[in-house]
């Protein structure tokens, strides 16, 4: 994350920090994946509908992340003006585990989940990212 975005996100953290609490890594995430094979049948699905006038590939939205030593806070990325946008959720870090790093070619994953809950977050980490995804990871134990 370049430091205008470190800075800006930084900015739109500091209210909502309490007494205390210390930034540890802030990077830029997503949240949901869209599989290569699916990506490939919708664009050629939209290329067949419109005649073969235009393929229309769907894209996660970027979100930026920030781990504090007591929670993790998540914020839409306006990709434009390269700002926080929306608050989305803060998730207490106590008793979160992950499941092992995924690796792939443009990217790297893992799951952070409670035990209290049977949803998990799968936070995708970009290939720019693997430092910021390597202090989250040794942060967070692994499940089981």
């Amino acid at each position: 994350m370049n430091a205008k975005r470190r800075r800006l996100l930084l900015a739109a953290l500091d209210r909502m920090l309490e007494p205390g609490e210390q930034v540890e890594v802030t990077t830029i995430v997503n949240l949901s994946s869209v599989s290569v094979p699916r990506t490939a049948a919708f664009a050629a699905a939209s290329a067949v509908v419109s005649g073969g006038g235009m393929a229309v590939i769907p894209a996660p939205t970027p979100m930026y992340l920030a781990m504090t030593d007591r929670r993790i806070f998540v914020f839409r990325a306006n990709q434009t003006f390269a700002r926080p946008e929306e608050h989305l959720m803060t998730i207490p870090r106590a008793g979160l585990v992950r499941t092992g790093i995924k690796e792939r070619l443009l990217n790297s994953s893992f799951v952070v989940s409670s035990p209290d809950n049977e949803h998990g977050l799968k936070t995708i980490f970009p290939l720019i990212s693997r430092k910021d995804r390597n202090a989250i990871a040794a942060a967070i134990p692994p499940a089981g």
